[in-house]
């Protein structure tokens, strides 16, 4: 079984079944403006590190069609994800001065005329997504269904949508261009039969495949299918019912708890955490369920970045270099599939896996990913910026590069052994390449922690207010016109 195949399938499997030492607690609504506080040489890194990662989507695309690899360095399929955040990162890219409005505008017109005219079916190979949902992984060349393994994703989907909703009001001029850019995001959007999806209705299947049909799970449970019901809610064509967003927190007292000095909803992998909160700014606005509990999902995930940061500083399973300002778990690669034994212990260190520390769910083998802090950094400024600096300093020679932090790293692993993916070092195991999954909070919280950049774009999308009222959130920003 090839490395990327592995990674992939462990994913696809995962999917099935998803259903601190410190004082400082800012209010769930206080923010921080650029760089205030900051050293010049915190100041240096954030910047770099913001330019490296938007690098990463501006060189890694196809310009053809604008679709953006899993993986890079390297040979690889496009993530539909990836897209999504790609989308959203040439805005940045324009206001932060790396490229032209004009670079984006051609990058993002030739994205959104292939997802507008990309074929849709339910042929096994000559297709590249269904009902207006598009496979996880497409070829990077043909846009079509790149395997047989992949499946029609309806989160990756909506992580696509949510570039392609930001495109739709970012580029707001009177310009043929611009307009031709709204017309097609709408069209796109619009598409999506999240009825069909319904297979389990109020609740919305996972995905589907045209020989196996729908997968038996469903979006369920706090985690990154939030921003899946909420686009769900605010289509103007296919809308699923108020009763689908009270179907999906359901489950959400198994995971309300206290983990590590925090009480919140938890979620182990901090992505679930993040990416949603990419797009959307919840602070202040609350549905009935963060009524009831006091707190919005913007200050819950502050308190599971902080509940992430106590975990690696008490370190119960002893991993190397786990600090104060080491410390990091989410979806990312890993040495691979190893079991040591010896001295005592028993370690198995996993590939691509969803790692994360929550009440009742541990995923832990000593494997950091810089992501989950630096996709952090809107939640927890005070706790990310130090982290980052400090695994730079530490370890920068062999985990930073041209397009930022590689996506992870183990100073645990000092296995010789032939590898899936990544290298050893004398520090231990560090990865060679980047995930566009995990590039696409880095770059796009650094501009909402900036200046809410995102955030302000997205409240000006009719179809996010409209999918956030129809689930019930009032109050903040939604309150405004």
């Amino acid at each position: 079984m090839s490395n990327k195949f592995s990674r992939i399938l462990s994913f696809t499997l995962l999917t099935f079944v998803l259903a601190l030492g410190t004082n400082w607690s800012p209010p769930a609504t206080a923010r921080t403006p650029e760089h205030v506080s900051l050293s010049g040489q915190q100041q240096a890194l954030v910047d770099d590190l913001q330019q490296r990662t938007f690098r990463f989507f501006w060189d890694s695309a196809n310009p053809a069609n604008g679709l953006i690899p899993d993986h890079y360095p390297g040979e690889s399929f496009s993530s539909i994800a990836a897209v999504g955040f790609g989308l959203t990162a040439y805005g940045v890219g324009v206001e932060r001065g790396y490229i032209t409005r004009e670079q984006a505008i051609e990058r993002t017109l030739a994205t959104l005329r292939f997802f507008d005219t990309a074929p849709q079916g339910d042929s096994e190979d000559g297709d590249s997504g269904y009902q207006g949902f598009f496979y996880h992984f497409l070829d990077m060349q043909s846009g079509k269904r790149f395997a047989r393994w992949t499946e029609v994703s309806t989160v990756d989907t909506t992580l696509l949508l949510g570039g392609v909703l930001f495109a739709q009001s970012y580029y707001d001029r009177d310009t043929p261009a611009e307009r031709e850019i709204r017309t097609l995001a709408d069209r796109i959007y619009r598409r999506v039969n999240w009825n069909w999806a319904q297979v389990r209705a109020p609740l919305i299947s996972m995905g589907w495949t045209p020989g196996g049909k729908f997968i038996p799970a469903d979006w369920k449970g706090y985690n990154e299918g939030m921003l899946v019901y909420i686009l769900a809610l605010g289509s103007p064509t296919h809308p699923v019912g108020p009763e689908a967003w009270t179907a999906w927190l359901s489950t959400n007292p198994l995971t309300w708890g206290t983990f590590e000095g925090q009480t919140f909803l938890n979620f182990g992998p901090l992505f679930g955490h993040q990416y949603s909160q990419v797009w959307i700014d919840f602070r202040g606005i609350r549905d009935a369920w963060s009524r009831e509990h006091g707190l919005d999902y913007f200050e819950n995930s502050r308190r599971a970045v902080i509940a992430q940061r106590n975990y690696a500083i008490a370190n119960p399973g002893g991993w190397t270099g786990y600090g104060k300002n080491v410390w990091g778990l989410t979806a990312s690669n890993g040495p691979g599939g190893f079991i040591v034994e010896g001295h005592g212990r028993r370690e198995k260190f996993q590939g691509y896996t969803a790692r994360g520390a929550g009440l009742g769910d541990i995923v832990d083998d000593g494997t950091i990913a810089p992501t989950a802090a630096a996709g952090s950094i809107a939640f927890a400024p005070a706790l990310v910026i130090p982290a980052l600096a400090e695994m730079k300093r530490l370890y920068g020679k062999d985990i930073y590069n041209r397009y930022g932090f590689v996506d992870a790293f183990n100073p645990s692993f000092h296995i010789h052994t032939l590898l899936r993916t990544g290298k050893l070092v004398p520090m231990g195991w560090v990865d060679n390449e980047q995930l566009g999954i995990d590039q696409g909070p880095i770059v796009l919280m650094i501009a909402n922690w900036r200046r809410d950049f995102v955030w302000n774009v997205m409240k000006k999308n009719p179809y996010i207010r409209k999918g956030l009222e129809r689930a019930g959130f009032e109050g903040g920003w939604l309150g405004t016109r």
